[in-house]
């Protein structure tokens, strides 16, 4: 295996950014409904904000399937005190009080609720709950929503909702003015891990004491509290890669970050989304870093297309775009410990990269990748405390 390049430390480092930030007082609280989906793909929402949000805390997950589960150890082998229930109302009765949100955890593949979604989200309303809404079916353009909204003195936000097309942008190039290294963190399928990956690749490269920053480029990723993105796959095809690179471009001049990591949608083999070719021509990123899933043997939604390889998309990516993969991190679905380190052995000893799964291996095997790319960065590395 490629070695890493920080001490053993930075893990520690960068645990105990973790703790400190699980610690800090969030903001609003709410409740996000997934009945039937969390831990699959299309729970991708309520995964990902069990897993990290800025923006709310997340009392408990409505998911029938799962109830009685912790769901931090049911998703990551870690507890983390946010219990799965069987129904909002338990989802109530467990708070002691109506939170202020429940957010729709669910995404499915073509973005519409079910006649069973829309009663759990309506009864939200009636009891006074805000809603998020992340799917491409926007509930304001909804009668019955916007009625029942009104009546409650709630209100209702579609994520997915694009700007007025006059307050889009097209590619202008001032991505080439963005002297930071930027990373996408695309992948071999959708709902693969990409957005987590480059969720604790920043976090991991903060604890070292690099400043970098998230543009992220789904609805998970805004819900969560992300100051820069776009919902990508809601845009008029023309002003995707003026959006990806506008949000960068305002992350380089609002933040002076070391690093700009950009988060990745869909994969660029896939024959459903062109979202991954917007990102790579919008923030021309320097580096890649490849999501795979190694047991995945179809795509999660078409089933009727073969997985790609990780040699076969990273040989893609470089030939579309002006890049550099630089490392590869798995997705360990359905994969014991040791398959898993046998993964990562066989890729890393195939592709000649390093390659590590950020959910069960040191978080500084990332730090390592990214400082083996881009090496000039090691000068502002803090030094491990003594």
């Amino acid at each position: 295996m490629i070695p890493p390049v920080p001490s053993a430390q930075v893990d520690d480092l960068v645990r105990t950014a973790l703790d400190a930030a699980i610690s800090l007082p969030l903001g609003s609280t709410a409740i996000t409904y997934c009945e039937g989906q969390f831990g699959e793909q299309d729970g991708k929402t309520a995964n990902g904000l069990v897993r990290h949000s800025e923006k709310y805390e997340i009392l408990s997950v409505i998911d029938s399937l799962q109830a009685g589960a912790d769901a931090g150890a049911f998703l990551d082998g870690t507890p983390n005190g946010i219990p799965v229930v069987a129904s909002l109302a338990e989802a109530i009765a467990d708070a002691g009080f109506v939170p202020d949100y429940l957010i729709c955890g669910v995404a499915p593949a073509d973005g519409l609720l079910s006649a069973d979604q829309r009663l759990v989200l309506l009864d939200g309303i009636t009891r006074g709950m805000h809603v998020i809404n992340g799917l491409h079916e926007f509930l304001n353009d909804d009668a019955e929503f916007v009625a029942a909204a009104l009546l409650a003195g709630v209100t209702i936000t579609d994520v997915r909702r694009p700007k007025e097309k006059k307050d889009l942008h097209l590619f202008s190039g001032r991505i080439f003015d963005v002297t930071c290294p930027r990373i996408a963190v695309l992948g071999t399928d959708g709902a693969i891990g990409k957005r987590t990956t480059a969720t604790l690749l920043v976090q991991a490269l903060t604890a070292v004491g690099l400043k970098a920053v998230m543009v992220g480029t789904g609805q998970t990723t805004l819900i969560q509290g992300g100051k820069y993105g776009v919902a990508l796959d809601a845009l008029v095809p023309q002003f995707c890669s003026g959006e990806v690179e506008h949000q960068v471009v305002r992350a380089f001049e609002g933040e002076d970050p070391d690093v700009i990591v950009v988060e990745g949608q869909g994969a660029l083999s896939h024959p459903a989304y062109l979202t991954s070719g917007h990102i790579l021509r919008g923030s021309r990123p320097q580096g890649v870093i490849v999501q795979h899933a190694p047991k995945r043997e179809v795509l999660g939604d078409f089933p009727m297309v073969a997985m790609p390889t990780a040699a076969s998309e990273i040989a893609l990516i470089e030939a579309f775009a002006d890049t550099t993969v630089i490392g590869v991190t798995v997705n360990h679905e359905r994969m014991a410990d040791h398959e898993i380190g046998e993964a990562i052995d066989a890729l890393e000893a195939e592709l000649g990269l390093p390659a590590t799964d950020p959910l069960t291996r040191p978080l500084d095997d990332l730090v390592a990748m990214v400082l083996r790319a881009f090496p000039e960065l090691e000068a502002r590395v803090a030094p491990a405390p003594r």
